[in-house]
């Protein structure tokens, strides 16, 4: 993948499309545009590793949106790519068909260039997490699918992606289950550990301050002492995961399904995107500072 940002507009209205790119490229992306579901899909197909995200229109000629999503969703070299839908269909049982779908973020016209711009950095950021995930998962020793038994601690966002890799690597599907284990882990470090609220994300996020202010609390000599721990275990039918951090605990019960009223936020779907794509089971225990979270395995 180019160190060059690239992304794709799929949108049929001239003076929407003549708008997002311009925004875009004044803030340094590199874009390409469709104006026909179609052609969006051709050229995602021609090219499935060329592009950090994907503005996709719900109404455009040809295919809709909603069937470009799910060829990309089904497509494994395009599957973990961000979708951003964007539409003027604002009904919760069509944010939630999305949703559902895979998109990882609504934009609802007319929008706002700053609030494009944070959810358009913010889903970069995430695939080239998402990237570096994949590749360590890639790299790790195969001979980790031997391993009965393990425990660690972590405290820092590049100590939970190796651990996340690392165990992955001892699943079936590694890079899928590294891509669910790093979200819950980095959850349990910024959410549990330093105490980050929801709308404290929202606000880092959108002033582009979240990765200063997780270093800044992880200097301090409260919240960067704090460790959260990982357990592994293998058993005859599953693999089971135990991790725990060392925070008051949260709402967990709102974050396991996808939620209409979170199409907007630029986070808020790590859980439930882990639950749906990465493990077979997965659930929080008493105040939501302890989950559990299994793969099964096929039978010997």
């Amino acid at each position: 993948m180019s160190a060059i940002t690239h992304l794709l507009v799929a949108e049929d209205d001239p003076i929407s499309l003549e708008i997002l790119l311009e925004n875009l490229s004044d803030a340094g992306y590199a874009v390409d545009s469709a104006v026909e579901g179609d052609t969006a899909w051709a050229l995602l197909a021609a090219n499935p590793e060329r592009y950090h995200a994907i503005l996709l229109d719900r109404m455009m000629p040809g295919i809709d949106g909603i069937e470009v999503l799910r060829r990309i969703k089904a497509d494994a070299a395009l599957s973990h790519t961000p979708v951003i839908m964007q539409s003027g269909l604002i009904q919760p049982e069509e944010v939630l068909e999305g949703l559902r779908g895979g998109a990882y973020y609504y934009l609802t016209k007319p929008f706002a260039a700053a609030t494009l711009l944070a959810i358009v950095e913010t889903a970069v950021r995430d695939f080239r997490h998402t990237l570096e995930i994949r590749d360590e998962a890639r790299k790790a020793a195969r001979t980790l699918i031997h391993l009965e038994h393990a425990a660690f601690t972590f405290r820092t966002p590049d100590e939970a992606r190796a651990i996340a890799s690392l165990l992955a690597n001892a699943c079936p599907d590694s890079e899928k289950v590294a891509l669910g284990l790093s979200e819950l882990m980095l959850n349990a470090i910024e959410h549990g550990n330093l105490g980050i609220t929801y709308q404290e994300k929202s606000q880092l996020i959108a002033a582009g301050d979240l990765d200063e202010e997780i270093t800044r609390r992880l200097a301090d000599l409260i919240w960067g002492e704090r460790r959260a721990r990982i357990e592994f275990e293998r058993g005859e039918r599953e693999i089971r995961f135990l991790l725990r951090d060392q925070g008051a605990g949260f709402e967990w019960l709102d974050f396991l399904e996808m939620r209409p009223e979170r199409a907007f936020d630029t986070h808020g779907r790590g859980i439930a995107m882990a639950k749906l794509l990465s493990f077979d089971h997965l659930d929080y225990h008493g105040c939501g500072n302890e989950l559990e979270a299994t793969v099964r395995l096929a039978p010997r």
